[in-house]
């Protein structure tokens, strides 16, 4: 009984939804993942520029780029969600893109320019970034569903299908030919 109290009144706030009123660990919880994946888009900003002048197939090239106009609409989403909850869009620190930009870094250093092995490498770092990005939005937008901010959840569901979306874009061009054109390639 206790649950559906509870749940009533998170749907409630939806329409009225204020900070204040959910001053709860599972808010701060949910802020502090927003704030996090807020500075992982920035900073992937940074690094796709990097990742598309890297690679050598044009196909990967444009995706790269492409990405990063889908990456840009994603900041400016997040930007409309910290609105939506009253908050200021600041972010934190993610050790965790940190970490995955910098192995996308070293794979352009350690592999050699224009060779198919180094856009396999590319396409590895890249779904890694992705799978990290679909995972945390999946958990933001089932949270925003849990508290009743069914616009939020509409706005971080629309992020997720477009992360899953460039992740199936990535596995294709590995599987069309760049893969392929990388095992030809002698050490």
């Amino acid at each position: 009984m206790e649950k559906a109290s509870k749940k009533s009144t998170g749907t409630k706030k939806q329409s009225s939804y204020t900070p204040e009123e959910n001053n709860s660990m599972l808010q701060e919880l949910f802020l502090e993942e927003l704030r996090d994946i807020y500075w992982a888009e920035k900073h992937l900003v940074k690094a796709l520029p990097k990742m598309e002048k890297a690679a050598s197939s044009e196909e990967l090239a444009n995706a790269f780029n492409e990405h990063l106009a889908v990456t840009q609409e994603q900041v400016t989403r997040l930007e409309q969600v910290f609105e939506l909850l009253g908050e200021k869009a600041r972010g934190k620190k993610c050790e965790a893109m940190e970490g995955l930009v910098k192995e996308a870094e070293s794979v352009i250093e350690d592999t050699e320019e224009g060779t198919s092995t180094r856009d396999v490498a590319l396409i590895i770092a890249a779904q890694k970034v992705e799978h990290y990005e679909i995972a945390t939005y999946g958990g933001l937008a089932t949270l925003a569903k849990t508290m009743g901010i069914n616009q939020v959840k509409e706005l971080l569901g629309q992020t997720l299908e477009e992360e899953k979306e460039t992740d199936e874009l990535l596995t294709q061009l590995a599987e069309n030919n760049i893969n392929a054109s990388a095992s030809q390639e002698e050490a």
